[in-house]
């Protein structure tokens, strides 16, 4: 049986202990050991302080609001209702303004629409017919336009179709070639947007902030140039999303608009500047509207539009920080012992 340790079992308490180090005459060891140091206290300087900023304190989720208002006027035929001028109240949906807007660029009008019994489009392949066998009474013409009447008839010379109950004459498909609203391209979008870092009670907003009222009249957006600007020139926009005016204007489509916010409240508020940034989402873009009226008979009648335009999505990012002692201790902490750690791992010296 073996002894007991001198001290009794409690004596490892009051032992001193201490590092033994090896003296290692070495160049390349010596190079790699500064190397090392370099590198954590590069680290510790450039990435985590200047970089990262890990003295700062931060705060990623902003509160925002955005106002958007279009301005621009614009004259185009619309179907049997001649010519018709279009404004904001027009062209704009919703005419409020919000963080999701609509641009009118074109339209298929199909006008004085009453609800009675008229042949289907030729188009809609349920419609088609060549007896009245084809169209059972009451069946809802798939794709279509109106409810089955039980009768196969005339359409034009090449064409029988069934005869439905719904509004008619049927909608108008055929497309313009051109878009019938393009001086749109030169409508002007007003964008604000307020941002609030709640963590530092913080609000900025993306307006200059100018006694000249006459300023975002005439001031055009411009990121090189005029950036405090927040009015936004329509064919600007989609060119920087990568799309030109007249091909998206056809058919329509979707462009965002991302504004991001990076601001360092160590320095002056004035230097906390939104950045702007835009992106094709989608291409196709319409929906169906209508204007209803009574006309002399006292028939319940309609004009229908078949809107094809561009949807502006606003998503507003950011994030703001601010010197504190936690995280600055933390950082400093962290980089000091990744410096220690490689200066007591070993101690080297040059020959």
């Amino acid at each position: 049986m073996t002894g007991a340790a001198p001290g009794g079992p409690c004596g490892g308490l009051l032992d001193y202990k201490t590092a033994k180090f090896a003296l290692t005459r070495n160049r390349r060891v010596g190079l790699l050991h500064r190397l090392l140091q370099l590198g954590v206290l590069g680290y510790l300087l450039g990435w985590v302080l200047l970089v990262r900023k890990g003295y700062q304190d931060t705060d990623p989720a902003p509160r925002a609001a955005v106002v958007t208002k279009l301005k621009g006027a614009a004259v185009a035929e619309v179907g049997g209702a001649g010519r018709r001028l279009w404004d904001a109240a027009d062209y704009a949906r919703p005419p409020q303004g919000e963080n999701v807007l609509f641009l009118v660029t074109n339209f298929i009008a199909t006008a004085k629409q009453a609800q009675g019994t008229c042949p289907e489009s030729p188009s809609v392949l349920d419609a088609v017919c060549t007896e009245d066998a084809d169209c059972p009474v009451g069946n809802p013409v798939v794709r279509g336009n109106g409810i089955k009447t039980g009768k196969c008839v005339t359409f034009n010379t090449t064409h029988s179709t069934c005869e439905i109950y719904g509004w008619c004459p049927v909608e108008n498909n055929t497309l313009p070639r051109k878009p019938l609203l393009a001086e749109a391209e030169n409508f002007t979008l007003f964008i604000k947007n307020t941002i609030h870092f709640t963590k530092f009670n913080f609000s900025k907003c993306n307006t200059l902030q100018t006694n000249d009222p006459t300023y975002f009249k005439s001031c055009t957006y411009d990121p090189f140039f005029n950036p405090s600007c927040p009015v936004f020139r329509v064919r600007d926009m989609v060119e920087a999303a990568g799309e030109t005016f007249g091909d998206l204007a056809l058919l329509g489509g979707s462009i965002g608009v991302r504004i991001e916010w990076d601001c360092d409240l160590d320095h002056p508020a004035a230097q906390c500047q939104p950045q702007y940034s835009f992106s094709l989402q989608d291409r196709r873009y319409n929906f169906r509207t209508a204007s209803y009226y009574w006309d002399s008979q006292r028939r319940l009648c309609r004009n229908l539009l078949k809107l094809y335009g561009i949807r502006f999505d606003i998503s507003v990012h950011g994030q703001a920080g601010k010197f504190s002692i936690i995280p600055a201790a933390v950082s400093f902490g962290t980089g000091i012992a990744f410096f220690g750690a490689t200066c007591s791992s070993q101690s080297l010296t040059w020959l």
